[in-house]
């Protein structure tokens, strides 16, 4: 039987993230999907990995799987609830405790049902964490200066076992779960991809995205210092993905002038693609999907719509998201007294399916990777009008073809366009339409799957020869990769 192009290797599978809020989008929504799609595609299982104290992980991904965005064959497995379900074996001399803390009013603090599941401050600038079992009996104590930075205890409160650092007992979780088998761990946050760099185990290959722009500004050689840790240790994880062309070919040229060598390779997010149809617009009708925050620069999308309505009173935008800039934007608007053209529409579980309606969208971030956003919009058959910002719109829009490319910032020219738009014979909007439909057709699951297929057997592959290079006169060393990649030979079916 030919094994299918999109069957992903049969080894376990892993994708590491912070944790996963409520309300999410953006990097959460992509792993989600892309788990998805690694399940209904790729025929395997995959274990979504969370490291925050949220309190309601059982029940979170109860709702998660009741509204489809959880399937079958994946799980979340949060490091402390794993914890509070199984200990694991006491190693060497006992701990010393931690004095627990005493509760004081401003402490951050977890709850479930009524009991407190981990309690949290500074003192004099450095974090104390207490986690507590669900029955109320002390799971572990956290404190940043200590010798033993973390300290585990059963159920009694004996001390059981302790680490150093926290990247010491994410590691050991990380060894536990993949439990010596051939795995891939792929880290989406930029936050736990700390904890990873440098996790190097023979049968596990780690794979970081970097899911937004790595450059301040788009300026050459300039890292984000939100990633620049990380990415000045590129090369201890086994492959970077990022999602442009654009932004490897900036990335690679950045790390080089740093004397960082790293496996880079471009795999773009996936869309689900509606099914094809008729579908009634108001050529009129603008919408935005976006979080309210400054990195969305919306004032600049409330602007450009002002200038249109003022010379085609038709045109009016919906505005839908929710974050910390929506009091600065809601005054924006009342100031132009737009209300009647410009809705803000809050957060809509559904947000995605107004790009079936609206005629255009409107990105005018300061930065993205490859916003899903402007891809949805496309897969819809709505014409996206977006700044030329690092990275994505150009990696995806044909100006004037399939959509509309803007100077980054040029809001007197993102109003002209959207006049233009509303000027163009139906014929040719409509030919528009179908483009932009055809160019996102390239980013299915099936065909985003298939490549991940690809990039996953390969560097695999790149990182077997990387261990008999590491060690070209050990022959333990090279009897050792060999058998590992026997294994994972085996594993992987081929």
């Amino acid at each position: 039987m030919l094994r299918s192009p999109a069957r992903l290797p049969a080894a376990r599978h892993f994708a590491l993230t912070w944790g996963i809020a409520d309300q999410h989008g953006g990097m959460t929504g992509a792993l989600l999907h892309r788990s998805r799609a690694f399940r209904r595609v790729g025929g395997v299982n995959v274990d979504i990995l969370t490291l925050d104290d949220r309190p309601d992980y059982p029940e979170h991904a109860a709702r998660l799987q009741e509204t489809g965005v959880l399937i079958e064959g994946l799980r979340i497995l949060n490091l402390w609830d794993e914890l509070r379900q199984q200990l694991p074996r006491a190693r060497g001399a006992s701990p010393t405790a931690h004095t627990l803390l005493v509760p004081q009013e401003h402490d951050v603090v977890a709850m479930h049902e009524g009991t407190v599941l981990s309690r949290a401050r500074h003192i004099d600038g450095r974090l104390a964490v207490d986690r507590f079992r669900r029955d109320g009996s002390l799971l572990a104590t956290e404190r940043d200066g200590e010798e033993q930075k973390i300290v585990l205890y059963t159920a009694d409160g004996t001390p059981l076992r302790s680490w150093r650092t926290t990247w010491g007992l994410y590691r050991w979780w990380l060894d536990r779960l993949t439990g010596g088998k051939p795995s891939f761990l792929l880290v989406d946050s930029k936050t736990a991809a700390r904890s990873v760099a440098g996790y190097r185990r023979e049968n596990v290959t780690t794979v970081h995205i970097v899911h937004a722009s790595h450059r301040v500004g788009g300026a050459p050689g300039s890292l984000r210092a939100s990633r620049a840790s990380v990415l000045r240790r590129a090369g201890d994880f086994d492959q970077i993905v990022v999602l442009t062309p654009r932004q490897r070919a900036d990335l690679t040229e950045d790390l080089a002038a740093l004397g960082v060598q790293a496996r880079i390779r471009t795999i773009p997010n996936a869309v689900v693609l509606p099914p094809p149809g008729s579908v009634v617009r108001d050529s009129a009708q603008g919408v935005v999907v976006a979080s309210l925050s400054e990195r969305k620069r919306l004032e600049h999308a409330v602007q450009a719509i002002d200038h249109a309505h003022s010379a085609d009173p038709r045109i009016n935008v919906d505005i839908i998201g929710e974050g910390p800039e929506e009091a600065s934007l809601r005054q924006q608007v009342h100031e132009l007294q737009a209300e009647d053209y410009v809705h803000l529409r809050g957060y809509d579980a559904a947000a995605r399916s107004a790009f079936g309606t609206a005629s255009f969208s409107l990105l005018t971030s300061t930065s993205e990777g490859l916003p899903l956003v402007l891809v949805e919009s496309m897969a819809a058959g709505c014409i996206p009008l977006a700044y030329d910002i690092h990275y994505g719109p150009a990696d995806m829009i044909t100006d004037g073809a399939d959509g509309f490319l803007v100077l980054n910032g040029d809001v007197s020219t993102l109003a002209k366009r959207i006049l233009e738009l509303q000027q163009m014979p139906p014929a040719s909007v409509e030919a528009m339409r179908r483009r932009a439909i055809a160019r996102a057709a390239e980013f299915s699951d099936e065909a985003i799957t298939r490549r991940w297929s690809r990039e996953l057997r390969s560097v695999y592959d790149a990182k077997i020869l990387d261990t008999a290079r590491d060690h070209p006169l050990t022959v333990q060393a090279r009897r050792r990769a060999g058998i590992v990649r026997r294994r994972i030979l085996w594993a992987l079916g081929r």
